[in-house]
């Protein structure tokens, strides 16, 4: 009966009576849907314009959706940190750099940094950040030379087009921002150039021809702009001259030698992966997208066996470096995150919208220090010293892993977009000219909805991750009827919907979206209240080893640390952070029944930095003995033993704090049978 009445829930659409306090009945319909339409275009945003496949989802124009709560706290920690005050620091945002004076060099990082500098100043409206960075993009406009080109001489004179790709980027979010119609000839203009070169001076090599894609994706933007074919002609270029994506990433030839592999980076894969997804907007092969999936899962089954979304790649896949204790750099974190958003507006599958999440919560928030002042290179599930010292099984060598704002060149620069765009995708317009509700966090949006594209206001207010309950309220002058959507996490064994107070429907069809059609009024309310039980993940292929988590959030051993300066300045300290507690425990658990005794110990209201060991807002508790056995090698956490384990020492309680807490942490455990 129980299957009868889920499958009866997703055919029938259920109707309900609301609005009963004002004397009339207004129809509700609720269904649950694994994409908006795919059929047509919404009215009010750009979306893909024909023939290119209509847009499932579309971004709303920068500054449209506000943060608040935690999530606002990011952003402004970022004004305040590395990003806003990044000309402190970094010697490429010089008077004397390249994008400015148009005589010296100036590579990928100015671009890098305006891309999330700029959004960020638009999202916080902070008109002395504007200001900067529309002398960044003006310098970008002066740039262009009578046949398109545009940038720093020396970027031409090596053929290089990999930091076009990115000021692109920048000139995008400018327009939307501020409607200024040069951008589009500006644009125009360069894609021109682009037509006319010969094809083998397109992309010749190095990281352009590996992530031509990211061209690829600014002329479609123009292209649903101006709507001009011979765009389309330059995209089918431009993915030609793009390296081969479409194949498998991981090869025994490419093994043998990954230090030359560039498919191996870990930011390229990051990147590249998503670029057959990206074309087959044009090309409508549904194989495409079939190929993206297929490298995904191969690149995380191999190496990304861990929690927190990420894989290990330390700055190329390794063979046989495929444990907890490999690295994952900070850039590629963030890149990972934007090839999932595309993907989200691409094929309008929530998949994508939840491997967003678990990065943004899980990875992102311990690659810096929770006043968003420094960062390191590398982050892993299982990392038992911050240190400067170099004594890590990396490939790279040198100072990786102690938290430094002068250091990590490309990551100080490039991380600057990660927020500002996870903030730019919580909501997007639905192709039948509605709302949906992609990530979530305490937020706002205005955008235009129904039949008539009527300005409605959307205010999202929750503590998610670190709580299970949303709640939406749509603010409207007068009654308007359009869908709106909310995502059901994955993870979620059952979401409760009510509406205005009132018990509506029991879902249990997760990784899929609640689409509920409506008339709303103003100040109606909807909540959905996601069960989160507490899960325990064996990773098969390294070991049986277990990992925990809850909702959204993966936990870590908590591991007290000892924070020390290392260097830097007096404004701007770089830091080691040291393990000052055990880390060696094995947890106890019965693997018929693994989450039977772990257990919620603590839940507090969350701080100003909820991302910090200060002030965990969710601590779990279990029982675990430690492990003499597990050593370090040198300053890495050994190798996780292989599971179960055996041990006699004392059983102990041990907490477990968000992954995204924790500096210092282990979150792939040993564990041996109760």
């Amino acid at each position: 009966m129980k299957k009868v009445s889920q499958i009866f829930f997703i055919v029938i659409m259920l109707v309900f009576s609301l609005d009963l306090l004002n004397g009339r009945d207004k129809v509700l319909k609720i269904e649950t849907v694994v994409s908006p339409p795919k059929e047509r275009r919404n009215s009010f945003y750009p979306g893909n314009n024909a023939p290119l496949l209509p847009s499932p989802l579309v971004k709303l124009p920068v500054g449209q959706v506000e943060p608040r709560g935690w999530l606002l706290s990011q952003l402004q920690l970022m004004r305040e940190g590395l990003t806003g005050r990044l000309p402190e620091v970094s010697r490429f945002l010089g008077p004397d750099s390249g994008w400015l004076t148009l005589k010296g060099k100036g590579w990928e990082e100015m671009p890098y940094w305006l891309k999330g500098y700029g959004n960020l100043a638009y999202i916080l409206k902070d008109p002395e950040m504007i200001a900067t960075a529309r002398k960044w993009v003006e310098a970008i406009l002066r740039s262009q030379q009578p046949d398109g080109y545009f940038g720093p001489v020396d970027n031409r004179e090596n053929n290089d087009l990999w930091p076009n790709m990115l000021a692109l980027t920048c000139l995008q979010s400018y327009y939307e921002f501020s409607s200024d119609g040069r951008v589009l000839e500006f644009m125009k203009k360069y894609f021109r150039f682009q037509m006319n070169l010969p094809e083998e001076s397109l992309f010749p090599g190095s990281w352009q021809k590996l992530r031509g894609g990211e061209n690829l994706e600014s002329v479609y933007w123009l292209y649903n702009r101006l709507g001009e074919k011979w765009l389309l002609e330059l995209a089918e270029k431009i993915y030609r001259r793009t390296a081969d994506w479409e194949s498998p990433i991981l090869t025994p030839e490419r093994d043998q030698n990954f230090e030359e592999s560039s498919f191996y980076h870990g930011v390229n894969i990051a990147m590249g992966f998503r670029y057959p997804a990206v074309y087959y907007q044009q090309k409508k092969d549904p194989e495409l997208l079939q190929v993206v999936e297929n490298n995904y899962r191969l690149v995380m089954d191999h190496y990304g066996q861990q929690p927190g979304g990420m894989f290990g790649a330390d700055e190329n896949i390794r063979p046989g470096y495929n444990d907890p204790r490999q690295g994952a750099e900070t850039c590629t974190m963030v890149e990972f995150m934007n090839s999932f958003e595309s993907l989200l507006k691409i094929t309008g599958n929530p998949i994508y919208a939840e491997r967003c999440e678990e990065i943004a919560f899980n990875s992102l928030p311990a690659a810096l220090t929770p006043d968003l002042k420094a960062l390191h290179y590398l982050t892993a599930p299982n990392l038992i010293s911050c240190d400067s010292s170099g004594e890590h099984d990396f490939q790279n060598s040198g100072t990786l892993l102690s938290y430094d704002p002068w250091k990590y060149r490309c990551c100080q620069h490039n991380v600057a977009f990660g927020w500002p765009y996870f903030v730019e995708h919580l909501y997007l317009a639905t192709s039948d000219d509605g709302v949906a509700i992609c990530l979530y966090a305490p937020s706002s949006v205005k955008l235009k909805a129904g039949k008539q594209g009527q300005t409605v206001q959307i205010i999202e207010d929750t503590d998610y991750p670190f709580d299970e309950k949303v709640r939406t309220t749509v603010y409207t002058e007068k009654p308007v009827e359009f869908p709106l959507y909310l995502r059901i996490p994955a993870w979620a064994e059952k979401t409760r919907v009510s509406i205005n107070g009132v018990n509506q429907a029991e879902v249990n069809q997760a990784g899929k979206f609640i689409k509920l059609e409506k008339i709303w009024k103003n100040g109606d309310q909807v909540e959905v209240e996601f069960a989160a039980p507490v899960k325990v993940v064996f990773w098969e292929a390294i070991g049986r080893v277990a990992s925990v988590r809850r909702g959204p959030l993966w936990y870590s051993l908590e591991i007290k640390e000892e924070w020390r300066k290392c260097g830097g300045t007096e404004a701007w300290p770089a830091w080691e952070v040291l393990p000052a507690s055990p880390w060696n425990y094995a947890l106890v658990l019965d693997p018929k029944q693994p989450e039977k005794g772990i257990e919620i110990m603590e839940k507090k209201p969350l701080s100003y930095q909820p991302f910090s060991l200060e002030n965990p807002p969710l601590i779990l508790k279990v029982k675990a003995r430690k492990l003499p056995d597990w050593k370090p090698e040198g300053r890495m956490a050994g190798r996780v033993p292989r599971s179960p384990v055996v041990s006699t020492e004392p059983l102990e309680t041990v907490r477990l704090v968000p992954m995204g807490c924790a500096r210092l942490r282990i979150a792939c455990f040993p564990w041996l049978e109760k």
